[in-house]
């Protein structure tokens, strides 16, 4: 693990957004989704998460999400991702995502 300085650590942009919309993604190599999610002031962003494993579409409507916003946008097969989805990975590689414990504003930033 590498140490990076406090100015490092500002310039990602951790924001938490609410999931609005779930797709499947079949096009990809392992399953996954793709979703859009509103961060308020800074719009609604795609983007995709190999998430299938412990949440439905149903489930994942309305929950809250911590997301890095400010990578560039990167082609993930057919489809394009304009922020990284955030979460834990458990001993399967299976991920449980990041989310606040009470519901914040839309655009909050991680601190």
């Amino acid at each position: 693990m590498q140490d990076i300085s406090w100015s490092d650590f500002e310039k990602v942009e951790l924001r938490v957004g609410t999931i609005v919309e779930v797709r499947d993604f079949p096009e990809a190599r392992k399953p996954a989704y793709k979703i859009k999610i509103d961060f308020g002031e800074f719009g609604i962003k795609k983007s995709s998460a190999q998430i299938t494993d412990h949440y439905t579409k149903t489930e994942l409507l309305g929950k809250q999400v911590i997301c890095v916003i400010n990578f560039p946008v990167k082609q993930i097969g057919p489809s394009k991702s304009e922020c990284l989805v955030t979460g834990f990975y458990r001993e399967d590689g299976s991920v449980i995502l990041a989310q606040p414990e009470r519901e914040v504003p839309d655009g909050a930033k991680l601190g």
